[in-house]
């Protein structure tokens, strides 16, 4: 690769040794075998990652099973997903605080504005989560968030994004399933990230914002929707590792971050101008609704990188398919595999 190419796309081989052992000794309580976790050894990593936005949204229901292994078929380097609490406590995955958009639950309940947390778990997956989309995902249902991490985690990396709940019922789950850092959790609530990182030093956490609340559980005030100095020092009261920004970042705001030991994630990126800029900044990780897309993003920068250094790029153009699927010229993969 070309220098330049490695500047732009890459962080320094300095930095990068910095970042790597800062996300790795920043966890506290962290013994020896949990610094080789998936979740810490992918941070780290040099690369930008692709993180799929609610798993595959843009050709599968998002936040269901079948959006999951779509992201983790294309390659995706982590799963995102969100999750609310149902009426009798239990974890489960969806996005919106209310059912009406991406279930059949008005239809079914003669209702609008039905929120998550008024049905049982029982009740919310007993709702159509696929028909919305398209027919062929018919009877497809809202999982437990056990059951998303289950999928996920066996071929890939969860992102955690949680929309409402205490701290402590999802750091349970985790430590009984045994995957405390082995993902990673974020939220727009940096109260609750603080709490979290009080509660579990070890975890690794990302910071979404701007955020909803601070630190301190006040809402922001006067502050530019811009990744910032100011923003990023706040942040780092929150324990986390990662910053996860809107676009509104900048190559200098990226590289400050660096400086503070952070990684820098980008959402939501669905074009490949715009990820190419963003890639030019030094960002670390995109979150996109299109895997492939961003994957062929970053395998055409590499080839031409190598083109331009004389070395020949292996492989076709575009990204390789996974074991089992094919992938269609638009980078979508014809069959989710096993």
């Amino acid at each position: 690769m070309t220098s330049e190419f490695l500047r732009r796309s890459f962080p320094e081989s300095l930095l990068t040794a910095a970042l790597s052992i800062s996300i790795v000794l920043g966890s506290l309580n962290m013994n020896a075998a949990e610094t080789i976790c998936p979740a810490v050894k992918l941070v780290a990593s040099q690369r930008p990652l692709v993180i799929g936005h609610r798993g595959y949204c843009q050709f599968a229901p998002e936040n269901t099973l079948p959006s999951f292994k779509l992201a983790m078929a294309a390659g995706a380097d982590l799963v995102e997903l969100d999750y609310h609490h149902s009426k009798d406590g239990k974890l489960v995955v969806i996005h919106d605080y209310e059912l009406d958009r991406t279930t059949d639950a008005t239809n079914r309940w003669a209702q609008k504005k039905i929120t998550v947390e008024s049905k049982t778990a029982v009740e919310l997956q007993s709702l159509d989560a696929g028909n919305w989309f398209n027919p062929k995902y018919a009877g497809t249902r809202i999982p437990l968030l056990s059951e998303a991490l289950d999928t996920i985690q066996k071929g890939s990396v969860t992102l955690i994004e949680r929309k409402a709940g205490a701290p402590a019922d999802c750091i349970k789950l985790l430590r009984e399933k045994g995957l405390i850092n082995h993902l990673v959790v974020q939220s727009f609530d940096w109260g609750y990230l603080r709490a979290f990182h009080e509660q579990e030093p070890g975890q690794l956490l990302g910071a979404l914002g701007p955020p909803a609340q601070l630190t301190n559980g006040k809402k922001p005030s006067g502050m530019a929707q811009e990744l910032s100095a100011t923003w990023l020092n706040e942040l780092r009261k929150t324990g986390a590792k990662v910053a996860v920004w809107n676009q509104k970042v900048s190559k200098e705001a990226v590289e400050f971050a660096h400086r503070q030991g952070l990684k820098v994630w980008v959402y939501t990126v669905n074009d490949q101008a715009l990820a190419n800029e963003l890639l030019d900044m030094g960002v670390d990780g995109l979150i996109t609704n299109n895997p492939s897309l961003i994957r062929k993003t970053l395998a055409t920068r590499v080839r031409k990188a190598s083109y331009g250094a004389g070395i020949t790029a292996p492989g076709p153009n575009g990204p390789k398919p996974t074991p089992g699927g094919k992938l269609a010229s638009d980078g979508v993969p014809t069959t989710l595999g096993t």
